[in-house]
């Protein structure tokens, strides 16, 4: 439908915001409308339905028609996933030095500390348990730690059974030894309430639990479910990443460190990093003084900002 007042075609706008030939300038449509109004008698104007209806709804604008410019020739914008430079031979160098397997976590880790005869539901149980004694304590604390609770029967019922003093004589000296004996009861008593005695098979669940956290969900989920979840980062790979540089800006916490990583780590590496970096910062990447002389990748100085501004992360031994 042609509004009596326009004389010409209707405007068309394009995303360039150009106005395009036929369009009438808004101050000389202003005076053409003004002067219409004065030339019509409303006595001799015959009424129609229009002219019962108000004003805000018969005089409602015309939709615009927008129009959108082709550029078939032009590609969708691609934004560059950030990751940082020379990482994969850094990570080359890592795995050249962790050839050898010998590193404390190797042979003393979670992976090693449950009893691979028991039932699984038992077994999920102490890989949880082993992560939540290796809190602040190193690999040979903990594996030593197990193995006596392991004698005694590291079960749910068992533990819930044992008396507080007894349970904190069996993990001695592991760090924090009293909280971890109230964490690992109640933690207990969670499980063998909601959980028939075995553990949550999601993060969601794990970090509910008393006294675990997001490093440990992680790598029960790995461990225990042989699931990758996400990345588990202990104060050895929260240090080494600051380290190298791998990440786009430094984190002042292991949770920082974690989600920093998995914005660009691809996820076929994430269950690997952190056996390969708690044994590289075990044996070389130390807390203080690290090895520098005997890493690769000390070799190109712009590769390990530990060698170039010996960098001195405060954490906690583990």
């Amino acid at each position: 439908m042609t509004s009596p007042y326009f004389t010409q075609g209707s405007s068309v706008v394009t995303r360039r915001g150009n106005q395009t030939a036929g369009c009438t300038p808004a101050a000389s449509l202003r005076s053409r409308l003004t002067n219409r109004r004065r030339n019509v008698d409303p006595a001799s104007s015959p009424k129609t339905e229009t002219d019962a209806v108000p004003l805000s709804r018969s005089r409602r604008r015309r939709p615009v028609k927008v129009e959108y410019d082709e550029a078939d020739d032009v590609s969708p914008v691609k934004t560059e996933q950030w990751e940082p430079s020379d990482w994969k031979q850094q990570l080359g160098f890592i795995r050249e030095m962790r050839s050898g397997r010998d590193a404390p976590v190797d042979n003393m880790g979670a992976e090693k500390c449950y009893d691979t005869e028991a039932p699984a539901p038992v077994r999920r149980f102490q890989v949880l348990v082993s992560l939540m004694l290796s809190s602040q304590t190193k690999d040979q604390v903990t594996a030593a730690a197990m193995q006596k609770l392991r004698a005694h029967g590291c079960t749910v019922e068992n533990i819930l059974a044992t008396d507080d003093e007894t349970l904190g004589k069996l993990i001695y000296p592991v760090g924090f030894w009293r909280n971890k004996v109230k964490y690992l009861k109640l933690t207990s008593a969670v499980l063998q309430k909601d959980f028939e005695g075995d553990i949550p098979n999601s993060v969601e669940g794990l970090v509910r639990l008393p006294g675990v956290g997001p490093k440990m969900a992680h790598l029960a989920m790995g461990i225990a479910w042989d699931q990758v979840s996400g990345i588990g980062v202990d104060t050895h790979v929260h240090r080494i990443s600051n380290r190298l540089g791998w990440l786009r800006k430094p984190t002042k916490n292991p949770e920082e460190t974690r989600k920093a990583l998995e914005e660009w780590l691809p996820r076929e590496l994430w269950s690997e990093i952190n056996w390969l970096l708690v044994g590289f910062g075990q044996q070389v990447c130390l807390p203080v003084s690290p090895l520098c002389s005997v890493c690769l990748n000390q070799n190109i100085w712009h590769i390990c900002r530990a060698e170039a501004l010996r960098i001195t992360v405060t954490c906690d031994l583990n």
